[in-house]
């Protein structure tokens, strides 16, 4: 559980941080800072589920482009994972991330979030689950 805690605020935080980089990816809702902190994290809940349901199936659907495009292909696929967590954010609640276009608001952020899990991967010497 504790691990699922660590990760999840770890998303959270690189979500917030590509909405602050990334122009286009912005979080709607919440009329103070505790209500936004809250949408922070069940967005993250969403995308951590999103990653673990859904991303495994389109990376074995996409293992020829993996090797036609030498692995670029992964940044495109983490764009699509963070469009559907903002589908679904966007058609079940009024509040949620937005990500105004795929080309290139989704890229960049899916870099941006990469980014900063990898830093974060490097900051935890030991891990945490």
């Amino acid at each position: 559980m504790a691990a699922f805690l660590v990760r999840t605020v770890f998303t959270g935080f690189a979500l917030w941080i590509a909405s602050l980089i990334v122009p286009g990816i912005d979080f709607v809702g919440g009329s103070n800072n505790w209500e936004k902190l809250g949408i922070v994290l069940v967005v993250a809940v969403i995308f951590g589920l999103v990653n673990a349901v859904i991303k495994p199936i389109v990376q074995i659907i996409a293992i020829p482009f993996y090797i036609l495009t030498l692995g670029l292909i992964h940044v495109v696929i983490n764009a699509f994972m963070l469009e559907i967590t903002a589908w679904i954010t966007r058609n079940t609640t009024h509040w949620g991330i937005e990500v105004d276009d795929f080309f290139w608001s989704a890229i960049f952020g899916a870099i941006v979030i990469s980014l900063v899990g990898w830093g974060f991967a490097m900051i935890m010497k030991e891990p945490y689950e």
